[in-house]
């Protein structure tokens, strides 16, 4: 099973505000699609509840909760442990969050898919965890110019060097 990580991160890690995306840049959210399409998403319960149409489509959809038992069209599980256990060795994963699934994710993930945006948003209140870059190669790197509506950004794709 190979374990990664998307998330779109300010300057400052910060990755969401209100339970939000803080930028709308439609090219991430095709990259996040293009990757995720045919694989699994595992995710928070606020992450859950915070996409406007439930479940992503053509995704297995797994939701980590402790309290709810019941999300429509996903799996659920009270702990990221028990979910990888639910996966098959020859599937991908791809954790989108929220702020403490990333965190726990982070010291087991194969690959990270950022979208590092080059500016620091005037209100957050979640933030992707610190990393340690020495254990990070960057394995491909696109920048994307700032434009009227959607500051400078690039995709970052991090693959985790080997020991």
């Amino acid at each position: 099973m190979q374990i990664n990580i998307i998330s779109a991160v300010a300057r400052n890690r910060a990755i969401g505000y209100n339970n939000n995306l803080l930028y709308f840049i439609k090219e991430d959210l095709r990259r996040f699609k293009q990757l995720t399409t045919s694989n699994t998403v595992i995710m928070g319960r606020r992450t859950f509840e915070s996409l406007p149409k439930g479940a992503l489509p053509n995704r297995r959809n797994i939701v980590l909760s402790r309290t709810k038992k019941d999300f429509p069209n996903c799996d659920v599980y009270t702990s990221l442990d028990e979910a990888l256990k639910h996966i098959d060795k020859d599937e991908k994963a791809f954790i989108i969050g929220g702020a403490s699934v990333y965190k726990e994710a982070l010291e087991m993930a194969d690959h990270l898919y950022l979208t590092e945006i080059d500016a620091i948003p005037e209100n957050a209140d979640v933030f992707f965890p610190e990393y340690d870059n020495n254990i990070w190669t960057v394995e491909a790197k696109e920048e994307h110019a700032e434009t009227e509506d959607v500051p400078a950004y690039s995709f970052v794709d991090y693959v985790r060097k080997q020991a």
